[in-house]
């Protein structure tokens, strides 16, 4: 289906559950810190899901989440210090620190990579860009609940989540209509085909993707930010976005299961190492 387009559907998709379970259940379009949440949603997932699409078909999708996610931790850590006023010990620091290194370790591609040094650097360009987005997006999440809190406002996970894919949803809708605009002549989709041909090529795109996209929306976009979303009203990012970075950890054993990669032993002690580190942090921010 192409990035661009996909990222769209599951967010627009996700806009609908959201909307469905914020209106029933949460505040809505409610609270004091909506435009907050709209500017966090539109640098979030906007700036940040929009360049990581970029990212990710110039330097693969191992170098670029290992980029974002262990870029945005230590930025919103800063940011959200610097802003808010927000402190971390030290002992969370160095085990937010030790997840990190576990997943650079599991992560960090093989072999050195055979890619055009333009394209590279262009790649490279575009993950910080990602990282610098989502840092962003977290760090004015926690601002519009510091908001919220003055208001005396009990501002849920699921409406957080709601409030911000709106602005993400007209950024990646805009984006997908510009790159559609090249292919409306003469029905050219991305892929090259036209004529009555690129209808068949949509029809079949749609029936092998509409379920996966069905899945991806409900538990990414939807179960996903909105527990994001509620862990970030009462912990600072600084903790929140390091336990975030295990989520490429824990597509190992699902790729193992479903698309048969077997996973190196070094991706194995990388996870190793996040996971003593996550422990760690768990066990730091309770006391």
């Amino acid at each position: 289906m192409g990035g661009t387009e996909a990222n769209f559907w599951r967010l627009a998709l996700s806009t609908i559950f959201l909307a469905i379970l914020a209106h029933s259940f949460g505040l809505g379009l409610g609270g004091s810190a909506f435009h907050v949440f709209l500017i966090s949603g539109l640098i979030g997932f906007g700036i940040g899901d929009m360049t990581l699409f970029q990212a990710l078909p110039r330097i693969g999708s191992r170098l670029t989440v290992m980029l974002v996610h262990c870029l945005t931790a230590p930025m919103a850590a800063v940011t959200e210090w610097l802003w808010l006023g927000t402190t971390l010990s030290l002992a969370a620091i160095i085990s937010g620190s030790v997840i990190l290194i576990g997943v650079v370790i599991a992560l960090a591609p093989r072999e050195h990579l055979h890619i055009p040094k333009r394209q590279f650097w262009w790649g490279i360009n575009w993950a910080v860009w990602a990282a610098i987005g989502q840092a962003g997006g977290v760090v004015l999440s926690r601002k519009a609940y510091a908001l919220n809190a003055l208001a005396g406002e009990n501002m849920d996970g699921i409406t957080a989540a709601y409030q911000r894919i709106i602005a993400g949803t007209i950024v990646s809708g805009i984006c997908l209509l510009l790159v559609k605009r090249q292919y409306l002549a003469g029905w050219t989709n991305p892929e090259g085909e036209s004529g009555p041909d690129a209808k068949l090529v949509g029809k079949a795109k749609w029936e092998k993707s509409s379920g996966w996209l069905l899945v991806n929306a409900l538990t990414g976009a939807t179960l996903g930010v909105s527990c994001y979303q509620w862990a970030l009203k009462t912990t600072p990012s600084g903790i929140v976005l390091p336990i975030v970075a295990l989520a490429p950890l824990v597509v190992i054993p699902i790729a193992r299961i479903m698309e048969k990669e077997i996973p190196s032993r070094r991706s194995i002690f990388g996870s190793i190492v996040a996971v003593i580190g996550a422990v760690s942090l768990a066990i730091v921010a309770s006391r």
